[in-house]
């Protein structure tokens, strides 16, 4: 039996002997954070630590990437014991946890970030700015501050303007709203509007990530695997958002966690449970089973 909460998605149903191989001979996994690796309060919970726990016993590598900066991410790097490059803003800067020191970071044109701004402006969308660590916002009163708040451990920079600012090193934009129907518009017109000069994707149903074409989870992926010396097909990563489906498409295997829209969830090897539900753990247990050679459906 497949174990708790991992199966086949319908895309690999028709291959299933090489999905069971690909799962057994992963060397790397790299995961998502926010809707997969921890809660949907933000925790993360002892089933999550544990299976990190057995991935290092196995000998197989543990990493994260995230669109959250990499300040933002040092609690769960520090609290899982991560030694090893992560991936911050979507891929767009590597860093090394020994010394936090930056290995590679894309930032966005200026006027690419110009003209997003000025769009979500005019459209009354609150929008953040992120340089380096540093997260720039107009509007404190804004919807998902608290919520970004704490999620990233620290507060936000009020300015008054964005053009006071230095829009030519920005590494991230970040349009916030409850109304996923404007967001998922916005998204659209900047595939037309920013396109070859940027990337819009949503990392949660309430926020739309604009970064520099190749601040993408799946070159951070690449990247990523390329430092540890791990072929791409040999590595596992986990994710449940649009932005995921990138590094799905380079992945050797990739689960997505059940609250994913079925759209992203067609693009995934493995369907495990939600993250509420230890999604994370029951992906990482599947793999480790197959690596012992054990039957997983």
């Amino acid at each position: 039996m497949m174990p708790k909460g991992l199966k086949l998605t319908k895309r690999s149903q028709d291959d299933s002997d090489r999905a069971a191989e690909a799962l057994s001979k992963v060397e790397l996994v790299i995961t998502d954070c926010d809707g997969t690796l921890l809660y949907t309060d933000k925790t993360l919970g002892e089933p999550a630590k544990e299976a990190v726990r057995n991935l290092s016993a196995a000998g197989v590598r543990f990493t994260v990437a995230s669109s959250r900066p990499g300040k933002g991410m040092r609690t769960i790097v520090d609290t899982l014991g991560i030694k090893t490059p992560f991936a911050a803003f979507n891929g767009g800067k590597l860093v090394d946890p020994a010394g936090w020191k930056t290995m590679n970071a894309h930032w966005l044109a200026r006027d690419a970030a110009e003209i997003a701004l000025e769009s979500l402006a005019r459209d009354g969308i609150d929008a953040w700015v992120f340089i380096d660590d540093q997260w720039y916002i107009t509007n404190p009163a804004g919807e998902y501050v608290p919520l970004e708040r704490r999620t990233v451990g620290y507060d936000a920079v009020v300015v008054k303007r964005f053009e006071d600012i230095d829009l030519g090193s920005v590494e991230k934009i970040v349009a916030s709203t409850s109304n996923a129907v404007l967001l998922e518009s916005k998204e659209a017109e900047f595939a037309g509007t920013l396109k070859g000069r940027a990337t819009a994707m949503r990392s949660q149903s309430y926020y739309l990530d604009i970064t520099h074409p190749l601040a993408n989870k799946g070159e951070g992926i690449r990247e990523l695997a390329k430092l540890a010396g791990v072929a791409l097909e040999n590595v596992a990563v986990l994710g449940d958002m649009q932005n995921d489906v990138a590094m799905f498409d380079v992945a050797g295997v990739s689960i997505v966690m059940g609250q994913a829209s079925a759209q992203v969830q067609a693009n995934a090897t493995f369907v495990s449970s939600t993250n509420d539900e230890d999604g994370f753990a029951g992906g990482v247990n599947g793999l480790l089973a197959a690596r012992k050679g054990e039957k997983v459906f």
